[in-house]
């Protein structure tokens, strides 16, 4: 195992006990080998070749939220299947030795081929690419998963996930995401484990079009008529909340930074608003913090590769607080992370390491 990060931060720290569960957040889902192009200058043209100033390889698909949740302190365990090619061991290796995810309730399926995403990105966007088999048979989720303080659920039309009901019936708090409906019905009523969620975090243009509302606030609102917390994310103009218990709603603006390459932002958002609600900050605080970590992770490129820890934080925190033209509200709006930053001394922004395949096993 890598040593112990010496900015490490447990934002559950006050809030532990002997008796809590092994793991704070649970997740299943499929993990590709994700390979990132970026230093594109424009689209792909066809019938030419396209050079890209900049590549980096790493786990993708449900790894880049397992990744997010990890890097800022949460005791992560995740239920995947794993090819036994060398992508595989790649993934798994990383992970767990990399960033100390808990794979126990994973497994290593043999002669089963990893899936894979290729990434390319330009001009603020991406195109992907992706390639795999059949999956395996057995799903690779636990009929019982372990005890967990959160979840975090990917849900589906038509789909029930008897896990999910599971957790929620022994103390886990589910949280709900969601991806574009194929099927074009965008029927809220057929995302059958929503009434299991605690949160439910689609973008904008999902939630409009499962509320048949033509406004991303006016969305928020109508469901939380179906959750106790809505959350909507914007994309550049932040994201909007409603607490259905209390009718507490919170607005928080995106903070403007340089993208290089959106891949995972949701992701990290998602995990940001976790930590924040496991932590119990309010609900501004904890949109504010989502929004932050996902600003941060698009000036990286990848999924798993960009997901912002608590050095990153802090190292953003120190340098928007250098200059003094800076808005004095939007500073007072993350002065509440003050208290759990660890100290830096690193410029921002931070620039990780390439990783390729196959580098390091001799080092």
């Amino acid at each position: 195992m890598n040593s112990i990060d010496p900015a490490h931060v447990d934002p559950l720290a006050p809030l532990r006990t002997p008796d809590d569960p092994p793991c704070d957040v649970f997740l299943t889902g499929t993990v590709f080998l994700d390979i990132i192009f970026t230093g594109l200058d424009s689209a792909p043209v066809r019938g030419t070749e396209s050079w890209a100033r900049g590549m980096g390889s790493s786990p993708g698909g449900v790894a880049n939220m397992a990744t997010a949740l990890a890097r800022l302190g949460l005791r992560t365990s995740l239920a995947a299947a794993f090819g036994d090619d060398h992508y595989g061991e790649y993934c798994w290796d990383t992970l767990e030795q990399g960033e100390g995810i808990d794979l126990s309730s994973s497994r290593t399926v043999a002669g089963w081929h990893s899936p894979v995403t290729v990434s390319m990105a330009y001009e603020g966007e991406r195109t992907m690419v992706s390639h795999g088999h059949e999956p395996p048979p057995e799903e690779p989720a636990p009929a019982c998963p372990p005890r967990a303080r959160a979840a975090v659920a990917s849900l589906a039309p038509g789909v029930t996930e008897p896990w999910i009901a599971s957790a929620a019936d022994q103390g886990t708090r589910i949280f709900g995401d969601v991806g574009w409906d194929d099927t074009g019905h965008w029927d809220l009523g057929a995302l059958a484990d929503l009434s299991r969620c605690e949160a439910f975090l689609p973008n904008a243009e999902e939630a409009m079009r499962y509320t048949r509302t033509d406004c991303p606030k006016a969305a928020a609102h109508a469901l939380a008529e179906h959750v106790p917390v809505a959350v909507v994310t914007l994309g550049a103009e932040g994201a909007y909340a409603v607490d259905a218990g209390s009718g507490e709603t919170a607005s928080v603006p995106a903070i403007k930074v340089e993208a290089m390459d959106p891949t995972g932002a949701g992701d990290v958002f998602v995990a940001g608003f976790v930590t924040g609600t496991l932590a119990g900050w309010p609900l501004a605080d904890r949109l504010a913090f989502a929004g932050l970590t996902s600003a941060l992770s698009v000036q990286e490129f990848g999924g798993s590769l960009s997901a912002p820890g608590w050095s990153e934080t802090a190292a953003w925190w120190r340098h928007v607080q250098a200059y003094d033209d800076q808005e004095p509200a939007a500073l007072r709006r993350y002065a509440f992370l003050e208290q759990l930053l660890p100290e830096v001394t690193r410029p921002w922004p931070l620039r990780r390491a390439v990783p390729t395949i196959g580098f390091g096993r001799s080092v």
